[in-house]
């Protein structure tokens, strides 16, 4: 049997402020600047954004560990570039990955972003065919910790 995921979404108030969530997880709020929308919260393109971000990033972690390489942190900017005519949707999206590791190449990074991008990102496997996708990569060492006296 498929497996599948369920969320739900709420209208909040007069505007277009929503909550949504999953499970037991806490809900987010999804709006929309004015005249639209009417305060805090995130539109449905920001959390894609995020959600590119987080799996990308999560699929080359577990890569780069199961190559044997320590990272003890990671940072994505992700940022789309927007059509102008409806539906506004992403032309383009850069994601620029930096990574903290004492032992990955940049060789060993790229190949993990590459993997993530073609096989185990389903997020990124979705958008493949509709959006331009552009990626660069960073290895940052981490700084000695000085001991104090």
């Amino acid at each position: 049997m498929a497996k599948s995921v369920a969320v739900q979404a709420t209208l909040t108030n007069e505007m277009l402020q929503f909550t949504a969530g999953a499970g037991d997880n806490p809900e987010i709020i999804f709006n929309y600047p004015p005249p639209m929308g009417d305060g805090p919260g995130y539109n449905p393109l920001e959390l894609l954004l995020m959600s590119l971000a987080v799996c990308s990033s999560t699929a080359s972690v577990i890569l780069l560990r199961g190559m044997g390489k320590t990272v003890s942190g990671v940072s994505v900017h992700a940022q789309g570039t927007l059509r102008r005519k409806p539906p506004t949707l992403f032309e383009t999206v850069v994601l620029e990955f930096i990574f903290t590791s004492p032992d990955a190449t940049d060789h060993d990074v790229q190949e993990a972003v590459r993997l993530a991008e073609e096989t185990y990102c389903p997020v990124w496997a979705m958008l493949r065919d509709s959006v331009e996708v552009a990626s660069t990569c960073t290895v940052m060492k981490p700084e000695k910790q000085i001991k104090s006296a």
